[in-house]
């Protein structure tokens, strides 16, 4: 399968939501509830938002046939430390080599990095896998509050 991964533009804004609003829905569907990710996804995900990360942060795209199936957002945090804020791909692209080529494109960005970081939800049994198999360890538990509900959050590193 071919697919070309570049930086976001504001026309991705959009296509970049409707990624977003599937991979959760799919991925949290019976571990967070319906209205709690609904109200996530209405303001981490906005227009405004997402303009707001483009211009702070690092948002790359993936597409297919000029389709954005996929992005990642990167943030670095102090020298030498990444932050893997997102990385979603639709249902259909996962498991085919995608979101490890968005995983090393992050880390070709940031050549002076010595350690990214990434929170995953405990039972999210789609992400841990991942990137269990590309290196990431657990570094910290933590209960967090998300809109009111309960989550367990696993906090791991990948060293470079």
């Amino acid at each position: 399968m071919e697919y070309n991964i570049r930086p976001m533009a504001e026309k991705d804004i959009t296509q970049v939501q409707r990624v977003a609003e599937t991979s959760w829905h799919t991925t949290y569907k019976g571990l967070i509830p319906q209205a709690v990710q609904d109200h996530f996804l209405t303001e981490a995900y906005s227009a405004k938002m997402l303009q707001r990360r483009m211009k702070f942060s690092y948002i790359l795209v993936v597409e297919v046939d000029n389709q954005v199936i996929g992005f990642v957002n990167y943030s670095p945090v102090t020298e030498g430390k990444v932050e893997l804020g997102a990385i979603y791909l639709l249902p259909d692209y996962q498991g085919k080599g995608i979101g490890t080529a968005l995983l090393a494109r992050g880390i070709e960005m940031f050549p002076e990095a010595k350690v990214i970081y990434i929170n995953v939800e405990r039972d999210n049994e789609i992400a841990k896998p991942f990137y269990y198999a590309k290196g990431f360890k657990e570094v910290e538990v933590f209960n967090e509050d998300f809109d009111g509900h309960q989550l367990q959050t696993i906090r791991m590193a990948l060293n470079l």
